[in-house]
């Protein structure tokens, strides 16, 4: 039988690594229960104090109020919803996460998304491989001299921007919480949402979901862009307007579509933006890459140690609401 003094669980898929950290503490045990869902995670978290979790498993009210010695959650990864940390909060549980880990990998994917969209080339490998040669089908866009509209300059936008601006494309973005001059610094003219929806060639979203932010991209937003803009989506489903999108793509205003996100996930078979021609698609995988999925493992494994053993927090989002208990 473990001495150990605190039980960490492991409700989603981590890196070995994680497992390895953790238990390089002799104060620490681990155990690894993944695919639990609602009642079955609320019953089996007693006796731990703490979980790690990336996207699947999700931490509600009732797997909270269920916990009886619960001092921490962590996310390996950089959103929490999935973890009700007004919950968390009410009980005195810290909720941390890893909003950096993953931020290379997630820009990268959205790059290569919107080269994806602007060349066709998901379309055209499958063209390819049901035996036809369709060179004109697939004439693309150049994104040289192009203007990329970030939406959302935080971490991931800020790559993003980054790499766009080292190929030669014209890039803005907007976010309300952004200096001017630290996107100058880089190149960037930070500007205000409807100049950035007017102005765009391409437009990619880089923002968390929150009341200011759900159905940003929607039939207004679409109105106001100028026709045969790419657009691409690897934040969160419900910053745009699925609907509004489809009504988009079919009177000519989005040229194309990417997304890695959806409201519902998976999305339904019958959903209407997966059978349209100029929309590509990937399942919320935006994350995912060994490097970065290593790297966040690494991350909360660390934090959740640091704090159990020496009471350090380390990127908590309800620190405030923790120290006022």
């Amino acid at each position: 039988m473990s001495d150990a003094k605190f039980k960490v669980l492991i409700a989603d898929d981590l890196s070995k690594k994680a497992v390895q950290i953790l238990t390089s503490h002799p104060e620490i045990s681990v155990e690894t229960k993944v695919g639990l869902k609602g009642p079955e995670l609320a019953a089996a978290v007693k006796g731990f104090h703490a979980i790690a979790v990336r996207s699947a498993a999700k931490i509600t009210a009732e797997v909270v109020e269920a916990a009886d010695v619960l001092k921490i959650v962590g996310r390996a990864g950089a959103g929490v919803d999935t973890i009700d940390v007004p919950a968390c909060s009410k009980k005195g549980v810290l909720v941390v996460n890893t909003p950096g880990g993953n931020s290379i990998t997630t820009a990268e994917h959205a790059l290569f998304l919107l080269f994806s969209l602007v060349r066709h080339i998901p379309q055209a490998t499958a063209s390819v491989k049901a035996g036809k040669w369709e060179k004109k089908k697939f004439t693309g866009t150049e994104l040289y001299q192009k203007t990329l509209g970030v939406v959302g300059f935080g971490a991931i936008g800020k790559i993003v921007a980054d790499r766009a601006v080292g190929m030669k494309m014209k890039v803005i973005a907007f976010d309300p919480m952004a200096s001017k001059e630290a996107a100058a610094t880089i190149g960037v003219e930070l500007v205000g949402i409807d100049d950035l929806l007017k102005r765009s060639d391409c437009i990619t979203i880089h923002a968390p979901l929150i009341a200011e932010t759900k159905g940003l991209i929607n039939d207004a937003a679409f109105a106001k862009m100028k026709k045969g803009v790419f657009l691409v989506n690897c934040a969160r489903g419900g910053i745009v307007d699925e609907a509004a999108a489809k009504k988009a793509l079919d009177d000519g205003t989005l040229a194309g579509l990417a997304l890695d996100v959806f409201v519902e996930e998976p999305p339904p078979a019958d959903h209407p933006l997966l059978s349209h021609e100029r929309v590509i698609c990937t399942p919320h995988i935006g994350a995912s890459s060994n490097e970065a999925q290593e790297r966040v493992a690494v991350e909360i494994a660390e934090q959740i140690a640091a704090y159990l053993l020496k009471g350090e927090i380390g990127h908590a989002v309800n620190r405030d609401a923790v120290a006022k208990r």
